[in-house]
């Protein structure tokens, strides 16, 4: 770096001038020499090819992430949290689930000490998951809290856009645009990212007997995800397939992100009482049968349930942990209500503080909720709703009035309803 210095290359101090904009050296005027010393660059130039570049790569972001891929450093490693870290930080989030909890801390323990394992004669392989779950029972959001507590990239995606190449609808490939989106376009940070697909079931095979009509969202999509969900290198297309053909594809390779499957598989307690009922033949299947909880047959699955739904065997054995999780009973929903650090209830608690008005909720308002929830069998999806119809009036009429406290009773909320033909 030059600063009011002499030129040794014509051993005068006037020789020294910004090749791009011809500044001399000043007190605000810092000049930068070339590595041969026959150019200079001074800082304000510097500054406005940072901005032409910035503005240059928001318009062609796959350049951004080939230059990235350029750079030699690697991606920046944090701490890894134990199993034990990582489910008590979901408890703060998630209520109940504690064989899902206990399952995905250590999967993703194990994931990410298989990134910085040491090269040697073993080589770790990845485990994906696939959870199974009735609706409102925090599928979702346990891939959120996991991703938030690692700090890495983060997507969900939706299986039932997917279809075959070349019909309408999206590539496989478009799973990883949104990966790329959320790691900014920096290849090597995605490439350790987590993707959460929803809705895996459905993509199910929708039967066996032969049709005129391709299924083009079905097994085809399945056979399609059996290379990304392996590891393979995959070329993205960063602005979508179909709108721009000339774009330059982005390699990214598949084999360190961590594929989390979700869905609510209807129908699969069928599937899964009659593999039971089926090994219990002669005189101590009555023992056996009763044994059983038929209020939760999820807690039995098993791979071959998911075949026998519409999963074919290649996807099942890339997906080696199976969890599933439970349907929220009466005290799930209630702590569901008030104890994670973003219930619902503390959202407008926080909402109504933001215009000065303390908000509460009677205990016998948030029962009759939680008993409205179970009726709908709607999860906890259902009390956001319940909620939400029940507060629209207050949030309307209370930012104009001059009250500094509002509680909402029992009587309340069931007027409420009432009038919105819920109750």
């Amino acid at each position: 770096m030059a600063k009011k210095k002499s030129n040794e290359g014509n051993g005068n101090d006037s020789g020294m001038t910004c090749s791009f904009c011809g500044t001399t050296p000043g007190y605000h005027d810092i000049l930068v020499p070339s590595p041969t010393g026959n150019a200079y660059i001074c800082n304000n130039c510097v500054n406005q090819i940072e901005e032409i570049l910035k503005g240059y790569f928001e318009e062609h972001p796959e350049l951004k992430a080939e230059a990235s891929r350029g750079k030699k450093s690697s991606p920046e490693k944090h701490k890894l949290p134990t199993p034990l870290e990582i489910r008590e930080f979901l408890d703060q989030y998630v209520i109940g689930q504690d064989d899902a909890k206990k399952y995905l801390s250590v999967a993703v323990y194990n994931h990410y000490k298989r990134l910085d394992q040491p090269q040697d004669d073993v080589d770790i392989e990845k485990s994906n998951i696939i959870m199974v779950g009735p609706t409102g029972t925090g599928k979702t959001l346990l891939a959120k809290t996991i991703a938030r507590q690692l700090d890495v990239p983060f997507a969900i995606v939706d299986a039932t856009v997917l279809t075959e190449a070349g019909y309408v609808g999206e590539d496989i490939e478009s799973l990883l645009v949104r990966l790329l989106q959320a790691a900014d376009y920096d290849v090597p940070r995605a490439e350790r990212g987590i993707v959460f697909i929803d809705e895996i079931d459905k993509i199910a095979r929708k039967g066996d007997n032969p049709s005129i009509t391709r299924d083009v969202s079905g097994e085809g999509v399945q056979q399609g995800l059996l290379k990304l969900l392996e590891g393979s290198i995959v070329n993205v297309p960063p602005q979508g397939g179909r709108k721009h053909p000339e774009q330059k594809m982005i390699p990214v390779d598949t084999k360190n992100i961590l594929f989390i499957c979700g869905g609510a598989f209807d129908g699969i307690e069928r599937k899964i009482a009659h593999r039971l009922n089926t090994h219990v033949v002669g005189f101590t299947g009555r023992d056996q049968r009763s044994k059983i909880d038929s209020d939760n047959y999820l807690k039995y699955i098993a791979p071959q349930d998911l075949k026998s739904f519409g999963l074919i065997p290649e996807i099942i054995g890339r997906l080696p942990v199976l969890v599933h999780l439970d349907p929220l009973d009466r005290d799930a929903l209630l702590k569901v209500l008030s104890e994670p650090k973003n219930a619902i209830t503390r959202q407008y608690e926080k909402l109504f503080a933001m215009d000065g008005v303390k908000l509460t909720f009677t205990p016998e308002t948030l029962e009759f909720i939680v008993d409205k929830a179970i009726e709908y069998k709607l999860g906890a999806r259902g009390l956001r709703t319940i909620v939400e119809t029940i507060m629209v009036d207050p949030m309307f009429e209370v930012p104009s009035l001059k009250v500094k406290e509002f509680t909402v009773t029992r009587e309340y909320a069931e007027e409420k309803l009432r009038k919105a033909y819920i109750g």
